[in-house]
C-alpha cells in the first residue's frame, strides 16, 4: 500500500511539473504575436534596399509602377521558419506589347545577401498575349545561428526584388500592377541549433532584442521535449523504485538455540 501511494505521489508530482512547463512554453511561444496582421497592407514598393517597403508576413502588398522598375520590399522572419515569397505581376493590354517578358524575383537577407531558393518558380517567360505572371520562392529554414562563413538564413530582415529581366526596349515604361506576399511554414525544434544571434539582421537596429516583437529569443519547441523527457524518466525512477523496494520492516531471525 505504501508503494503504491509513493508511485501515484510521483505521477502526481511528475504530471503537474509537465503542465507548469508546457504552460511556461507557451506563454513564452505567445510573447511575440501582435497586431501586425490588422495593419493595412501597403501600396506602393521601394525602388531599392534602403527605401524597401515594410510588410508583415501573410499581408499581399500591392503596388503599381512601370515595365522594367526595381521594386523592393522587406519582411522579418524569425527561426524555425521557412519563408515563402509569392509574387503577380498583371501585365499591360496584350495590343500594346510587342514581345515576351521574363520577370524575377529575388530574396536579400538583412546582410543584402542574395538566398537561394529551394523550389518555387523563380523567374519565368511568357508570351506577348499573356495577362499575368506568377512567381514564387521557398527559403531554406531560417537559423538561430550559422558560422560566420555560411551563408545560411538568419533571423532578421528579409528583402524581395522583383523586376523584368527580358523585354523588347519598345515595352519598357509600360504600366503594371504587382503584388507581393510571403508566408512561412513553421518547422519548429526541428531545426533548432546550440546558439543563437545576440539580435535579429536589422540594418538599422538599435541592438535590442526588445525591438523586434516578431522574434522568438531563445524558445523552440526543442525545450519543450526537453522537459517532457526529464520528467518521464524521473517518473520511470520513481515507479522502478516503488514497485522494486522492500517492504521497509527487516525479517527476524530466531535466536539460535
Amino acid at each position: 500500500m505504501r508503494r503504491t501511494r509513493l508511485f501515484f505521489t510521483g505521477l502526481l508530482l511528475a504530471c503537474t511539473s509537465l503542465t507548469m512547463f508546457t504552460g511556461a512554453a507557451i506563454a513564452a511561444g505567445d510573447d511575440g504575436d501582435g497586431d501586425d496582421g490588422a495593419k493595412k497592407a501597403p501600396t506602393e514598393a521601394g525602388t531599392s534596399f534602403r527605401t524597401a517597403t515594410s510588410i508583415t508576413q501573410e499581408q499581399k502588398a500591392t503596388a503599381s509602377a512601370s515595365t522594367g522598375d526595381y521594386l523592393y520590399w522587406s519582411f522579418p522572419a524569425d527561426s524555425g521558419q521557412r519563408p515563402t515569397v509569392k509574387a503577380t505581376v498583371d501585365l499591360p493590354d496584350a495590343q500594346t506589347r510587342h514581345s515576351g517578358q521574363t520577370w524575377r524575383i529575388d530574396v536579400y537577407d538583412g546582410l543584402r545577401r542574395r538566398q537561394a531558393c529551394t523550389y518555387g518558380t523563380q523567374a519565368r517567360t511568357v508570351a506577348a498575349d499573356a495577362a499575368r505572371v506568377d512567381l514564387a520562392c521557398t527559403l531554406r529554414t531560417v537559423r538561430a545561428w550559422s558560422e560566420p562563413w555560411a551563408n545560411d538564413p538568419l533571423p532578421g530582415t528579409y528583402y524581395v526584388r522583383l523586376t523584368v529581366t527580358g523585354l523588347a526596349d519598345s515595352d519598357l515604361g509600360l504600366p503594371v500592377s504587382t503584388s507581393v506576399e510571403a508566408v512561412s511554414e513553421e518547422v519548429g525544434g526541428a531545426a533548432a541549433v546550440d546558439g543563437s544571434l545576440s539580435t535579429p539582421l536589422v540594418p538599422g537596429s538599435t541592438g535590442a532584442a526588445d525591438d523586434h516583437d516578431w522574434a522568438s529569443g531563445w524558445w523552440t519547441s526543442r525545450w519543450l521535449w526537453t522537459g517532457a523527457g526529464a520528467v518521464l524518466a524521473a517518473l520511470a525512477g520513481i515507479g522502478g523504485y516503488a514497485l522494486t523496494r522492500g517492504t521497509g520492516r527487516p525479517t527476524r531471525v530466531p535466536p539460535a538455540v
